[in-house]
């Protein structure tokens, strides 16, 4: 490739043109050529914008036989002494991204427009015909003509089907149209050469997987564990002059700046065993703004599992205290029918392996960065309190500068109308749950910008925030007085810590009404 000045890839799903570009690539090749070398077919479920689209498109480029894209990568080497390698093989490659599922026939117009190309390339009539056996068709000729197997490369298979998670019919007709489209996969297993299917999701039901024997799914093994995003090493590897030039312009040293993309990027675990990855759309962006941004989820809000928590009463306190549990075969398959959200928040990429438990089988599951975490917890805050944006004053952005500047009663007055506008969505769910819900979202918010740390029991909770100015000492009581709350920091020592520290210390005793569901009373010493 040219020795020209290296480009960022920012949104370059292409690898024929990312190398053309003579963008900076990170070598996956290696993993490739023990793809390409088995004869298993193939499905990688990764979250969205994690390099899936890229990686299709590299092993697209290996199979129509583009050498010359692949210099000076792994796999040149490793092909060197294979007289059968780089020959162009037929490849049929659907892209399921980028369109609108939401219609009847959508999908059926999507694949007959990949069909028709292909049949123009062969010469074939397709009129008439079901799309089953127009793609048949497809396969046994392509193999006829070339003399070589043909290769299926599947992206983003699941595109119908996630799009159509309100539309419980609409989705499972599209997954007929699946079954009876890709069971050529099966059927016509002497025409085809190699597979590789990703997704979001596995869902379950879906005859891709149910039908395919030899269809393997990598997606929690550990020797691909890193096939999609970008390790530590390769982070250094790859990126020195952009971690030197960000440091610089966010006057950091390269270690602070590289602790920072670490725990705002870092964090993705495929496999117990395996290494962890960053996020490489976020990553990438940040180094191209030179900004800890939140890009991953600011590309997409999750608001089906939004509601879906919330429709639960999902205690979301179990996201950062490593209480949420599950199994390889819950993480793996996704059904409609489940209202469990844990396997799709984890397919999604909003949790990931934090630890695992080799005698259970059993995985613990975490945010796996702060981009995530605070992202996550920022868009469930609308559905428990309503009106909570900068317009109305009650945004963490509001209530951090309070904070900061010791404004009692303005933190008072935000946390009290706060608590005026929790929706309450179902009489079974007790006041308790709702209270504790939204100060651990306020407090935890509150932690990406200042130190906090919050404990929460039956019927109280304690909440201590330091600022470089400010020490606060939160006590909040149900259904008990202020004074109370107050005297349970005196009688606890929580003051003893901090004993010799020359800033403010505030103790606030906080009293909610969970019959009249409103912040009933407020003292505070110093």
């Amino acid at each position: 490739m040219s020795e020209e000045k290296r480009l960022l890839p920012v949104s370059v799903q292409s690898f024929e043109k990312l190398r053309e570009s003579n963008c900076i690539y990170v070598d996956k090749t290696a993993y490739i050529y023990r793809l390409v070398h088995d004869v298993a077919q193939f499905f990688l479920s990764r979250p969205r914008r994690f390099g899936k689209s890229l990686l299709l498109s590299t092993i697209r480029a290996y199979w129509e036989g583009k050498k010359e894209l692949f210099s000076g990568l792994a796999i040149e080497k490793l092909e060197a002494d294979n007289p059968d390698a780089w020959k162009p093989h037929p490849v049929f490659y659907f892209d399921f991204n980028g369109r609108n599922y939401n219609k009847e026939n959508a999908l059926e117009s999507v694949i007959s427009s990949h069909l028709e190309r292909w049949e123009e390339v062969y010469d074939l009539k397709g009129k008439n015909k079901s799309l089953e056996d127009r793609f048949q068709t497809l396969l046994t000729t392509a193999h006829k003509q070339t003399g070589l197997r043909c290769v299926v490369l599947v992206d983003e298979y699941d595109k119908p089907l996630l799009d159509l998670i309100d539309d419980p019919e609409l989705q499972e007709h599209n997954k007929a149209v699946f079954k009876g489209f890709f069971s050529n996969l099966k059927s016509c297993d002497n025409d085809i050469r190699f597979v590789f299917i990703t997704g979001v999701t596995k869902f379950h039901k879906v005859s891709i997987f149910s039908d395919l024997n030899q269809l393997r799914d990598i997606s929690l093994n550990e020797e691909f564990s890193a096939i999609c995003g970008i390790t530590d090493t390769e982070l250094r590897a790859n990126f020195a002059s952009e971690i030197a030039v960000m440091a610089h312009k966010l006057q950091l040293s390269e270690e602070n700046c590289l602790t920072k993309l670490k725990q705002q990027y870092d964090g993705y675990r495929f496999h117990q065993n395996g290494v962890n990855v960053y996020n490489p759309f976020s990553l990438i962006n940040a180094f191209s703004d030179k900004e800890f941004g939140a890009y991953w989820f600011e590309s997409g809000t999750p608001a089906f599992l939004v509601k879906q928590l919330r429709k639960m009463d999902f205690d979301i306190r179990r996201f950062t205290d490593h209480t949420i549990y599950a199994n390889a075969s819950i993480m793996k398959d996704y059904s409609a029918e489940n209202p469990d959200p844990i396997p799709l928040l984890y397919q999604s990429g909003y949790l990931t392996i934090a630890d695992y438990d080799p005698e259970s089988y059993e995985y613990t599951l975490a945010f796996p960065n702060n981009e995530v975490k605070y992202g996550f917890l920022q868009n469930l805050m609308p559905e428990y309190v309503s009106d909570c944006g900068s317009s109305s004053g009650l945004d963490i952005f509001t209530f951090r500068r309070y904070i900061k500047k010791g404004d009692l009663e303005s933190i008072r007055n935000v946390l009290t109308a706060l608590f005026a506008r929790i929706t309450y969505t179902s009489s079974d769910t007790t006041f308790e749950h709702y209270f504790q819900t939204v100060i651990y979202l306020v407090f935890t918010l509150l932690g990406q910008f200042t130190d906090c740390e919050m404990h929460t029991f039956s019927g109280r909770i304690d909440c201590r925030v330091m600022t470089k100015d400010f020490i606060y000492l939160f006590e909040f009581k149900r259904d008990d007085s202020a004074e109370k709350a107050l005297q349970q920091i005196n009688d606890k020592s929580y003051t003893l810590p901090f004993a010799a520290d020359s800033r403010k210390l505030y103790k606030i005793g906080v009293s909610f009404d969970s019959e009249k569901r409103i912040l009933a009373d407020w003292k505070v010493e110093e």
